[in-house]
């Protein structure tokens, strides 16, 4: 069970991590977006703690490994 919540936060901060123009700004909402995910799913385990800094992390390298080309949402709401 604890794999399977780990692959499907993974999956979901990578998916949702990439909004904005610049590095800067996908990585930043990238983590935020994935620690959110994160806690989501890992409070159905019983540590949202860990699943909000798993999530944090994977979301935010995500958002600073992806190019402005492969993944674009647009602005984001802070700029």
């Amino acid at each position: 069970m604890r794999r399977s919540t780990l692959a499907v936060l993974a999956v979901a901060a990578l998916g949702l991590s990439a909004c904005g123009y610049s590095t800067g700004d996908r990585a930043a909402s990238g983590g935020l977006l994935g620690a959110g995910t994160g806690a989501a799913i890992g409070s159905f385990s019983g540590n949202a703690g860990a699943g909000a800094l798993i999530g944090g992390a994977a979301g935010a390298a995500g958002g600073a490994l992806t190019g402005p080309d492969s993944v674009n949402l647009g602005r984001p709401a802070w700029r």
